[in-house]
């Protein structure tokens, strides 16, 4: 279905065209082209580290950080139950275990509920900041000191959360704050740390670039293309991230009041502008009729056929996915299209 009002939508305003046209003129469209390194400075830059690694997605990104962490079969990477699978995904891919905490009621990972999942099998937590609201790091970063963890953070949703962990690794895919189409980028304060994720996402090739490769390895490169659009992305960050914040602002004001509609915990960043709903579905098909697209709360990783635990039912996370819904979310939505959408939702609830 084609829809008037797009859930996503990048915004493509900046110097997105120059310098993908240059990277194209040029002849530099692998991943050997200069605006790699260029995107990766300025993106590591904008979070106050000294490093970044660019990658094909979000997914590889957490996959390279953790397996730079020597994440391997027989650990444990403690993940949050809410959150997208690609998270715990990215465990199953170095042959590790994910183990999953129920989110509290800001649907990030609960962190009164972490200890008691920690065993000495434990390598890693992981902590999502879901919809751009930043998790309680200090507890978490707390726990990883106490029991010798490290902390790798999936920011995939959160450009703008300044990292505090190991690793954070974010998502550019077309959704997401920022873009390149596809892509993903981790940062680190650690030289070891960014050389391990750099050798691996390039086929770990010996200095001396013979065909002898030490390790498993991965092609998880980031095209010149791609970068070439996520360093005119990353230029524009903090505007991108005012426009959200407006945009947040706008909807709390239009649908705060509404019989039926529950507003969700203020965000750090705004990716997407999540609620709960009664008689969701109803109301997703209410607003689909009127050209207005919506999308699903994330489903409890224990509700997964590949993780299934007959706990699922019972799980706050759960509780959350029966209702919640997110509305269209972008920096190319305008005040009118917002006011509509608003509308909409009060008309279906009030006639």
């Amino acid at each position: 279905m084609s829809y008037r009002y797009p859930v996503s939508m990048p915004s493509l305003r900046g110097n997105e065209l120059e310098y993908t046209t240059k990277a194209v003129t040029d002849g530099w469209i692998s991943s050997q082209g200069p605006y790699v390194p260029q995107f990766e400075e300025a993106f590591a830059a904008y979070n106050d580290v000294k490093y970044g690694v660019a990658c094909s997605s979000g997914t590889t990104a957490l996959t390279l950080a953790l397996r730079a962490l020597g994440v391997g079969p027989g650990d444990e990477v403690i993940v949050p139950e809410f959150t997208m699978i690609a998270s715990a995904w990215a465990v199953t891919y170095t042959g590790a275990t994910p183990v999953f905490v129920d989110c509290a009621d800001d649907l990030n990972i609960d962190v009164t509920k972490i200890e008691e999942k920690i065993t000495q099998r434990t390598k890693v937590i992981m902590p999502v900041h879901v919809y751009g609201r930043q998790c309680d790091m200090e507890p978490i970063l707390e726990l990883a000191y106490e029991y010798n963890l490290r902390v790798v953070e999936d920011s995939a949703e959160a450009h703008g959360v300044k990292p505090t962990g190991d690793i954070a690794a974010f998502s550019l895919f077309a959704n997401k704050v920022i873009t390149s189409g596809e892509g993903g980028v981790c940062v680190t304060n650690d030289p070891h740390l960014a050389r391990q994720m750099a050798h691996l996402r390039g086929m770990a090739f010996t200095r001396d670039h013979s065909f002898l490769h030490k390790k498993l390895a991965y092609n998880f490169r980031m095209t010149n293309l791609q970068a070439a659009v996520a360093l005119a992305q990353t230029e524009r960050l903090d505007e991108i991230i005012a426009t959200r914040a407006q945009i947040e602002k706008r909807y709390d004001e239009g649908l705060r009041g509404i019989a039926g509609i529950t507003l969700m915990p203020p965000r750090d960043v705004l990716w997407m502008y999540d609620l709960r709903a009664e008689r969701r579905e109803e109301l997703r098909t209410f607003l689909a009729d009127n050209g207005i697209e919506t999308r699903l709360f994330f489903k409890p990783m224990s509700r997964q056929p590949g993780y299934l635990d007959p706990v699922w039912p019972t799980l706050n996370a759960n509780r959350f996915a029966e209702d919640g819904l997110y509305l269209p979310t972008h920096a190319e939505l305008t005040e009118d299209d917002q006011d509509h959408i608003v509308a909409q939702v009060r008309r279906f609830y009030e006639g």
